[in-house]
């Protein structure tokens, strides 16, 4: 079956959807205030990747396909900590505006994927591509995106490469160590931080690194910015774990309560099957993890995750990571650009309170 067939009888699905005229005007504003400071390169960054999401002119079906990927669009977290680490160091130049590019869109390869492992249904509160072309579509996209990559990756200096090209590995073994710690009741809270530090954090880290390495930070500015994005990387991700549980649907980026449905734990289910008994544990397990059903009582888990500072207790290491992230920029003189960073790691982890 040819990539283009696939979406051949799903097109009535995207047809029922509305369709702006201007795919740029439809397009979210970043929600993260520090982004002001950048905001006329971030836009420039968003214009680069919209101009990688084209297929073959006569591909009218898989041009109906990226444009639905263009139109679902998040913060733009990760391309803003490029720009806003390059600024730390020095100026924001061209090579800064592609790997800002580079970085979302190797994020979105990553996101198609998950949608397919985790059988999510929403992303930026519209349908994810695999419930609307299927799992093929959506993986065969996620390669399309790695693909373009590739290609834009050419144009930049082989230090610059190795950095992305290390980042990619890391967070593929992330995942895989995810999927293998599936269904580990014994998961601990150190192993959990590992798993979320290569899956998610490494991203982070790179976008800092990358900006500092463009703009010809020393090796110290570097490092350094990288230590911030992995620590503020860590807060996005045990962030998203505590939205998962308590989050509206609406300010979510995904499925709400995807990471029980699908047997992953996280920080406060680690924290909560710590501190109940064995009977008490079995009971978490079955009721949440193991159900034969396709739901699972929301209210209630929140209730119990309460009930024994789970919740609470996540939010508290969130803000330890956040002291991490703000202390390895201690050394960098102050600037806009400095107090930027501070401020997007502090909106980060506000998204819960």
């Amino acid at each position: 079956m040819s990539f283009e067939s696939l979406f051949i009888t799903q097109n009535s699905k995207l047809k029922t959807m509305s369709s702006p005229t201007n795919i740029s005007d439809s397009i979210s504003q970043s929600r993260v205030p520090a982004f002001g400071l950048i905001e006329s390169h971030l836009s420039r960054a968003k214009k680069l990747i919209d101009e990688q999401m084209t297929g073959p002119a006569e591909a009218g079906d898989i041009k109906q396909l990226l444009e639905h990927m263009r139109c679902r669009s998040g913060e733009m977290i990760r391309p803003g900590l490029v720009l806003l680490a390059g600024k730390c160091c020095g100026k924001i130049t061209e090579g800064h505006i592609r790997a800002a590019a580079i970085v979302e869109i190797i994020h979105n390869a990553t996101l198609l994927h998950d949608e397919v492992i985790d059988k999510g249904q929403k992303r930026y509160d519209r349908p994810a591509v695999n419930s609307l072309w299927g799992n093929e579509a959506a993986v065969l996209l996620g390669d399309f995106l790695l693909g373009r990559v590739f290609q834009m990756c050419a144009e930049l200096k082989p230090q610059v490469n190795e950095v992305i090209a290390a980042a990619a590995v890391r967070i593929c073994e992330g995942q895989l160590r995810q999927i293998a710690q599936k269904q580990n009741w014994q998961l601990s809270e150190s192993e959990y931080i590992d798993v979320i530090t290569e899956k998610s954090a490494v991203l982070f880290s790179t976008a800092c690194r990358l900006g500092a390495l463009l703009s010809q930070g020393t090796e110290a500015q570097s490092q350094l910015l990288a230590e911030y994005g992995l620590n503020a990387g860590i807060v996005f991700q045990i962030t998203n774990d505590l939205l998962d549980v308590i989050g509206d649907k609406s300010e979510t980026d995904k499925t709400a309560g995807n990471y029980v449905d699908k047997h992953k734990l996280t920080l406060p289910v680690i924290h909560l099957l710590g501190s109940v008994d064995e009977k008490g544990k079995e009971a978490v397990i079955n009721s949440y993890f193991e159900r034969k059903d396709a739901q699972y009582d929301k209210e209630a888990l929140v209730k119990m995750l309460s009930r024994y500072g789970s919740l609470e207790y996540a939010r508290t290491r969130a803000q330890e990571f956040v002291a991490e992230s703000v202390g390895a920029l201690g050394a960098f003189r102050e600037s806009h650009a400095k107090e930027a960073l501070i401020e997007t790691v502090k909106f980060m982890v506000c998204r819960t309170t």
